[in-house]
Protein backbone atom coordinates (compact mmCIF):
# COMPACT_ATOMS: atom_id res chain seq x y z
CA UNK A 1 0.00 0.00 0.00
CA UNK A 2 1.39 3.38 -1.04
CA UNK A 3 0.89 5.47 2.08
CA UNK A 4 2.01 9.08 2.36
CA UNK A 5 1.98 10.95 5.62
CA UNK A 6 -0.46 13.72 4.79
CA UNK A 7 -0.82 17.00 6.58
CA UNK A 8 -4.61 17.55 6.73
CA UNK A 9 -3.97 21.29 6.94
CA UNK A 10 -2.02 21.34 3.69
CA UNK A 11 -5.12 21.59 1.48
CA UNK A 12 -8.81 20.70 1.43
CA UNK A 13 -7.96 17.66 -0.71
CA UNK A 14 -5.39 16.52 1.87
CA UNK A 15 -7.94 16.88 4.66
CA UNK A 16 -10.46 14.84 2.62
CA UNK A 17 -7.90 12.09 1.98
CA UNK A 18 -6.74 11.96 5.59
CA UNK A 19 -10.31 11.68 6.88
CA UNK A 20 -11.13 9.02 4.31
CA UNK A 21 -8.12 6.97 5.43
CA UNK A 22 -9.01 7.46 9.10
CA UNK A 23 -12.59 6.21 8.68
CA UNK A 24 -11.47 3.29 6.55
CA UNK A 25 -8.89 2.17 9.08
CA UNK A 26 -11.37 2.62 11.93
CA UNK A 27 -13.53 0.02 10.16
CA UNK A 28 -10.56 -2.29 9.82
CA UNK A 29 -10.85 -2.09 6.04
CA UNK A 30 -8.00 -2.27 3.57
CA UNK A 31 -8.05 -0.02 0.52
CA UNK A 32 -9.21 -3.06 -1.43
CA UNK A 33 -12.19 -3.44 0.92
CA UNK A 34 -13.26 0.18 0.47
CA UNK A 35 -12.76 -0.18 -3.28
CA UNK A 36 -15.14 -3.15 -3.30
CA UNK A 37 -17.77 -1.18 -1.36
CA UNK A 38 -17.55 1.83 -3.69
CA UNK A 39 -17.12 0.22 -7.13
CA UNK A 40 -13.75 1.92 -7.55
CA UNK A 41 -10.29 0.39 -7.82
CA UNK A 42 -7.93 0.25 -4.86
CA UNK A 43 -5.52 2.35 -6.94
CA UNK A 44 -8.18 5.07 -7.14
CA UNK A 45 -8.86 4.90 -3.40
CA UNK A 46 -5.14 5.16 -2.70
CA UNK A 47 -4.79 8.16 -5.02
CA UNK A 48 -7.59 10.03 -3.25
CA UNK A 49 -6.29 9.16 0.22
CA UNK A 50 -2.80 10.34 -0.68
CA UNK A 51 -3.96 13.54 -2.36
CA UNK A 52 -2.84 12.56 -5.86
CA UNK A 53 -6.39 12.58 -7.22
CA UNK A 54 -9.18 14.97 -6.34
CA UNK A 55 -12.46 13.41 -5.15
CA UNK A 56 -15.54 13.52 -7.37
CA UNK A 57 -19.22 13.79 -6.53
CA UNK A 58 -19.87 10.16 -7.51
CA UNK A 59 -16.94 8.89 -5.48
CA UNK A 60 -18.04 10.92 -2.46
CA UNK A 61 -21.61 9.62 -2.61
CA UNK A 62 -20.40 6.02 -2.94
CA UNK A 63 -18.12 6.49 0.06
CA UNK A 64 -21.01 7.95 2.08
CA UNK A 65 -23.11 4.88 1.26
CA UNK A 66 -20.25 2.57 2.23
CA UNK A 67 -19.84 4.26 5.62
CA UNK A 68 -23.58 4.86 6.16
CA UNK A 69 -23.24 8.64 6.50
CA UNK A 70 -25.37 9.84 3.57
CA UNK A 71 -26.99 13.23 4.18
CA UNK A 72 -25.25 13.79 7.50
CA UNK A 73 -23.15 16.71 8.71
CA UNK A 74 -20.05 14.52 8.24
CA UNK A 75 -20.80 13.30 4.73
CA UNK A 76 -18.03 13.27 2.18
CA UNK A 77 -20.46 14.74 -0.35
CA UNK A 78 -20.66 17.85 1.80
CA UNK A 79 -16.86 18.02 2.05
CA UNK A 80 -16.54 17.53 -1.71
CA UNK A 81 -18.92 20.41 -2.41
CA UNK A 82 -17.01 22.65 -0.03
CA UNK A 83 -13.81 21.82 -1.90
CA UNK A 84 -15.34 22.39 -5.32
CA UNK A 85 -17.29 25.51 -4.43
CA UNK A 86 -14.96 27.13 -1.97
CA UNK A 87 -15.94 30.65 -3.12
CA UNK A 88 -19.57 30.09 -2.15
CA UNK A 89 -21.12 31.16 1.12
CA UNK A 90 -20.97 28.82 4.10
CA UNK A 91 -23.76 26.25 4.04
CA UNK A 92 -24.65 26.67 0.36
CA UNK A 93 -22.72 23.67 -1.04
CA UNK A 94 -24.43 21.45 1.54
CA UNK A 95 -27.79 23.00 0.69
CA UNK A 96 -27.24 22.21 -3.01
CA UNK A 97 -26.67 18.56 -2.16
CA UNK A 98 -30.05 18.36 -0.44
CA UNK A 99 -31.77 20.44 -3.12
CA UNK A 100 -30.95 17.81 -5.74
CA UNK A 101 -32.92 15.21 -3.74
CA UNK A 102 -35.80 17.35 -2.43
CA UNK A 103 -39.45 16.50 -3.12
CA UNK A 104 -40.51 20.17 -2.90
CA UNK A 105 -38.47 23.35 -3.32
CA UNK A 106 -39.69 26.77 -2.26
CA UNK A 107 -37.61 29.85 -2.83
CA UNK A 108 -37.84 33.61 -2.51
CA UNK A 109 -35.33 35.88 -4.19
CA UNK A 110 -34.63 39.62 -4.23
CA UNK A 111 -32.72 41.54 -6.89
CA UNK A 112 -31.59 38.72 -9.19
CA UNK A 113 -33.15 35.72 -10.87
CA UNK A 114 -32.38 32.62 -8.75
CA UNK A 115 -29.89 30.11 -10.08
CA UNK A 116 -32.48 27.41 -10.75
CA UNK A 117 -34.07 29.68 -13.36
CA UNK A 118 -31.05 31.48 -14.81
CA UNK A 119 -30.08 31.20 -18.46
CA UNK A 120 -26.38 30.43 -19.05
CA UNK A 121 -25.86 33.95 -20.43
CA UNK A 122 -27.46 35.60 -17.39
CA UNK A 123 -25.35 33.44 -15.06
CA UNK A 124 -22.19 34.33 -16.97
CA UNK A 125 -22.87 38.08 -16.69
CA UNK A 126 -23.26 37.77 -12.91
CA UNK A 127 -20.10 35.67 -12.58
CA UNK A 128 -18.05 37.97 -14.84
CA UNK A 129 -19.21 40.97 -12.83
CA UNK A 130 -17.94 39.33 -9.63
CA UNK A 131 -14.57 38.75 -11.33
CA UNK A 132 -14.34 42.42 -12.34
CA UNK A 133 -15.01 43.41 -8.72
CA UNK A 134 -12.22 40.97 -7.73
CA UNK A 135 -14.68 39.17 -5.47
CA UNK A 136 -13.84 35.82 -7.12
CA UNK A 137 -11.29 34.44 -9.57
CA UNK A 138 -11.95 33.55 -13.20
CA UNK A 139 -11.77 29.86 -12.29
CA UNK A 140 -14.33 30.36 -9.53
CA UNK A 141 -16.57 32.19 -12.00
CA UNK A 142 -16.51 29.15 -14.29
CA UNK A 143 -17.37 26.95 -11.29
CA UNK A 144 -20.36 29.15 -10.41
CA UNK A 145 -21.76 28.97 -13.93
CA UNK A 146 -21.20 25.20 -13.98
CA UNK A 147 -22.99 24.89 -10.64
CA UNK A 148 -26.05 26.65 -12.06
CA UNK A 149 -26.20 24.07 -14.85
CA UNK A 150 -25.60 21.23 -12.39
CA UNK A 151 -28.45 22.37 -10.12
CA UNK A 152 -30.86 22.72 -13.04
CA UNK A 153 -29.92 19.28 -14.37
CA UNK A 154 -30.66 17.77 -10.95
CA UNK A 155 -34.28 18.91 -11.30
CA UNK A 156 -34.71 16.97 -14.54
CA UNK A 157 -34.74 13.63 -12.75
CA UNK A 158 -37.52 11.03 -13.22
CA UNK A 159 -39.41 12.14 -10.09
CA UNK A 160 -39.21 15.88 -10.63
CA UNK A 161 -39.76 17.98 -7.48
CA UNK A 162 -42.49 20.54 -7.08
CA UNK A 163 -40.84 23.95 -7.39
CA UNK A 164 -42.47 27.08 -6.00
CA UNK A 165 -40.69 30.30 -6.98
CA UNK A 166 -41.45 33.69 -5.48
CA UNK A 167 -39.65 36.64 -7.09
CA UNK A 168 -39.55 40.14 -5.70
CA UNK A 169 -40.43 42.57 -8.49
CA UNK A 170 -36.86 43.87 -8.35
CA UNK A 171 -35.68 40.57 -9.90
CA UNK A 172 -37.55 41.44 -13.07
CA UNK A 173 -36.74 45.14 -13.27
CA UNK A 174 -33.02 45.02 -12.52
CA UNK A 175 -31.26 44.83 -15.91
CA UNK A 176 -28.48 42.25 -16.08
CA UNK A 177 -26.31 42.26 -19.18
CA UNK A 178 -27.37 43.42 -22.63
CA UNK A 179 -31.10 43.78 -23.42
CA UNK A 180 -31.02 40.50 -25.38
CA UNK A 181 -29.71 38.66 -22.29
CA UNK A 182 -32.45 40.09 -20.12
CA UNK A 183 -35.17 39.38 -22.69
CA UNK A 184 -34.05 35.76 -23.00
CA UNK A 185 -34.05 35.48 -19.20
CA UNK A 186 -37.59 36.83 -18.94
CA UNK A 187 -38.66 34.40 -21.65
CA UNK A 188 -37.11 31.59 -19.60
CA UNK A 189 -39.30 32.58 -16.65
CA UNK A 190 -42.44 32.30 -18.79
CA UNK A 191 -41.35 28.85 -19.98
CA UNK A 192 -40.70 27.80 -16.39
CA UNK A 193 -44.22 28.87 -15.35
CA UNK A 194 -45.69 26.59 -18.02
CA UNK A 195 -44.14 23.42 -16.59
CA UNK A 196 -46.52 21.01 -14.81
CA UNK A 197 -44.48 20.86 -11.59
CA UNK A 198 -43.85 24.58 -11.07
CA UNK A 199 -45.51 27.70 -9.68
CA UNK A 200 -44.08 31.15 -10.40
CA UNK A 201 -45.31 34.27 -8.61
CA UNK A 202 -44.13 37.86 -8.30
CA UNK A 203 -44.19 39.82 -5.06
CA UNK A 204 -44.96 43.33 -6.37
CA UNK A 205 -43.49 46.50 -4.93
CA UNK A 206 -46.89 47.64 -3.68
CA UNK A 207 -46.96 44.76 -1.18
CA UNK A 208 -44.91 47.08 1.00
CA UNK A 209 -44.63 45.87 4.59
CA UNK A 210 -46.77 42.80 3.80
CA UNK A 211 -43.72 41.14 2.29
CA UNK A 212 -42.40 39.02 5.20
CA UNK A 213 -38.84 38.46 3.96
CA UNK A 214 -36.04 40.95 3.35
CA UNK A 215 -33.41 38.37 2.39
CA UNK A 216 -33.35 35.41 -0.03
CA UNK A 217 -34.84 32.24 1.41
CA UNK A 218 -34.95 28.59 0.33
CA UNK A 219 -37.13 25.92 1.96
CA UNK A 220 -36.83 22.22 1.12
CA UNK A 221 -39.26 19.41 1.82
CA UNK A 222 -37.48 16.09 1.56
CA UNK A 223 -38.97 12.75 0.52
CA UNK A 224 -39.52 11.81 4.19
CA UNK A 225 -41.36 15.16 4.67
CA UNK A 226 -38.58 16.59 6.82
CA UNK A 227 -37.89 20.29 6.34
CA UNK A 228 -34.80 22.42 6.05
CA UNK A 229 -34.17 26.02 5.10
CA UNK A 230 -31.28 28.03 3.77
CA UNK A 231 -30.95 31.78 4.17
CA UNK A 232 -28.06 34.10 3.56
CA UNK A 233 -26.79 37.60 4.18
CA UNK A 234 -24.05 39.38 2.23
CA UNK A 235 -21.27 37.46 3.96
CA UNK A 236 -22.61 34.14 5.22
CA UNK A 237 -25.27 31.51 4.71
CA UNK A 238 -27.01 29.24 7.17
CA UNK A 239 -28.62 25.83 6.65
CA UNK A 240 -31.29 25.08 9.26
CA UNK A 241 -32.60 21.56 9.88
CA UNK A 242 -34.58 22.09 13.08
CA UNK A 243 -38.32 21.99 12.26
CA UNK A 244 -39.22 24.36 15.08
CA UNK A 245 -37.24 27.06 13.23
CA UNK A 246 -38.28 26.11 9.68
CA UNK A 247 -42.05 25.80 10.24
CA UNK A 248 -42.57 29.53 10.99
CA UNK A 249 -40.66 30.34 7.79
CA UNK A 250 -42.89 27.96 5.84
CA UNK A 251 -45.99 29.61 7.29
CA UNK A 252 -44.68 33.05 6.33
CA UNK A 253 -43.93 31.75 2.84
CA UNK A 254 -47.52 30.58 2.45
CA UNK A 255 -48.72 34.02 3.55
CA UNK A 256 -46.46 35.60 0.95
CA UNK A 257 -47.93 33.35 -1.74
CA UNK A 258 -51.45 34.38 -0.74
CA UNK A 259 -50.66 38.11 -0.95
CA UNK A 260 -48.50 38.03 -4.11
CA UNK A 261 -49.65 38.17 -7.71
CA UNK A 262 -51.20 34.99 -9.09
CA UNK A 263 -49.14 33.03 -11.59
CA UNK A 264 -51.27 34.32 -14.46
CA UNK A 265 -50.84 37.93 -13.32
CA UNK A 266 -47.13 37.35 -12.77
CA UNK A 267 -46.64 35.99 -16.28
CA UNK A 268 -48.61 38.93 -17.67
CA UNK A 269 -46.27 41.32 -15.82
CA UNK A 270 -43.23 39.54 -17.26
CA UNK A 271 -44.62 39.66 -20.80
CA UNK A 272 -45.39 43.37 -20.41
CA UNK A 273 -41.81 44.02 -19.33
CA UNK A 274 -40.55 42.12 -22.37
CA UNK A 275 -42.52 44.49 -24.62
CA UNK A 276 -40.80 47.55 -23.21
CA UNK A 277 -37.30 46.01 -23.08
CA UNK A 278 -35.15 47.87 -25.69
Amino acid sequence: MNRNELNPDASPQAAYGARLRSLREARGWRQEDLAEHTDYSSVHVSAVENGRKSPTLRFSRNVDRAFGIEGTEDSFEREYREIKHGSLLEGFPEYVGHEGRAAEIRLFEIGIIPGLLQTPEYAEVLADSAVKRRAITTEQAHERVALVAERQAALARPSSPLVFVMLDESCLRRPIGEPAVMDAQLARLVEFAELPNTVLQVAPYDMGAQRPFDLPLYILTMADRSLMSYAESAHRGHLERESSFVLPLLAAYHQLQAEACSQAASVAMINQLRKVTP
